[in-house]
């Protein structure tokens, strides 16, 4: 399929995935100011493997594939990875950039700081889902526009969270790390192996992606609980074979395996303390693709280390990129890896089309689909409140 091709119907995938989903309308409308506007991606370097696939859209070197499309309509596109300390690239461009793109893989932290210096600052595009990585409420007060492409990568991090999941239920890195290292040891690994049939999973957040898991979930015939703000609709709730749980602290102690699916927010933030961790049943499973700061890093080490914590998978760290002496990095029973459950080829598709359909309505003064907004006119959308 040319690239094209590919970009259209990624929109399309985008526009459809988030169709379902409850949102506020907003009824004004973000206007670009006629002129020439300043562009500015942060994206994760691919150096040697930028080559390897056309479709690795979500890099720096390809930068999500609108650069010819900018620049033909008069538009400056500047592309770095360069995002930290005093004399990063990304801070030569924040006074007098007007839209900033980011990724929750790569992220640039937009403080109030940085908002603050920006003067000609209009938009902030995240290019996937989840925009903890700006500062919300300085951003409303600022009266920037904050969008992300919602439903893009929602299926590329509900099946990341299978992989983990049967991961650790089997007991997987012990075996391929004795094969990488020339052994054979079968009781190294079958004395702390389960099936995954019959044990209960519990994910905190029952959103896009929780209700995708505890969908893929459903033909291994697991005990199905979450705990999230509402209900999921009733029908589905039926055909999944979920239980809704009130009380998270109620539902914890019943789960083998836990499963973080909440955006961070101040509410989120620490939310799995030593405290909260010890209402977990002993020898519990937990993965988490959401982000690292909803968890406390030296209690998620300190469980992990005692047994308390049997197996710890994810792919979200705090900071990130994770510093080369972050304990989660050398804490035992762990299958951790760089933040890429929702980067994906495919997600990148989704995500850089609808990155340049957003762009694209900007341009002309349009809306963008209602689902997208994180801050518009002020108000925060309700799951960062």
């Amino acid at each position: 399929m040319a690239m094209k091709g590919v970009i259209a119907s990624a929109v399309r995938t985008v526009a459809s995935s988030g169709s379902s989903a409850s949102s506020t309308t907003f009824t004004s409308h973000l206007h670009a100011s006629a002129g020439s506007k300043k562009i500015v991606g942060v994206f994760y370097k691919a150096n040697e493997y930028a080559e390897l696939n056309p479709n690795f859209l979500g890099c720096e070197e390809r930068a999500l594939g609108i650069k010819d499309w900018l620049e033909s309509q008069g538009h400056k596109y500047i592309v770095t990875d360069d995002k930290e300390g005093p004399d990063c690239e990304l801070d030569k461009h924040i006074p007098d950039l007007h839209v900033l793109i980011s990724t929750p893989f790569h992220p640039a932290y937009v403080t109030a700081e940085r908002i603050k210096k920006a003067n000609n600052l209009q938009l902030l595009l995240t290019a996937g889902i989840g925009s903890d990585h700006i500062d919300l409420k300085a951003a409303a007060a600022a009266g920037l526009t904050v969008a992300e492409v919602t439903g893009s990568n929602v299926v590329s991090v509900a099946e990341d969270e299978l992989m983990r999941i049967l991961i650790l239920v089997r007991n997987f890195v012990p075996g391929y790390t004795q094969i990488v290292n020339g052994e054979w040891k079968v009781a190294g690994i079958a004395h702390r192996a389960y099936d995954l049939e019959g044990k209960t999973v519990g994910t905190v957040g029952a959103g896009r992606i929780g209700k995708l898991l505890l969908q893929r979930l459903k033909p291994f015939n697991c005990h199905l609980l979450y705990h999230d703000r509402v209900k999921i609709d009733p029908e589905l709730e039926q055909q999944i074979g979920a239980k809704f749980e009130e009380d998270l602290d109620a539902m914890l102690p019943k789960c083998d395996v836990i499963v973080i699916n909440t955006p961070l927010t101040e509410k989120t933030r620490g939310l799995f303390d030593k405290e909260r961790i010890a209402k977990c049943k002993k020898g519990v499973l937990i993965v988490n693709n959401a982000r690292g700061a909803i968890m406390d890093t030296q209690a998620v080490v300190d469980a992990s280390s005692s047994g308390h914590i049997a197996g710890y998978s994810g792919d979200v760290w705090n900071p990130q990129p994770a510093p080369k002496d972050h304990p989660w990095r050398y804490m035992p029973n762990h299958a951790m890896t760089p933040h890429i459950s929702g980067t994906t080829i495919d997600a990148q598709l989704r995500y850089a089309a609808g990155v340049k359909d957003m762009l694209d309505r900007y341009f002309k003064g349009e809306d963008f689909p209602a689902q997208n907004y994180i801050v518009k006119d002020g108000k925060i959308a309700s799951q960062y409140q």
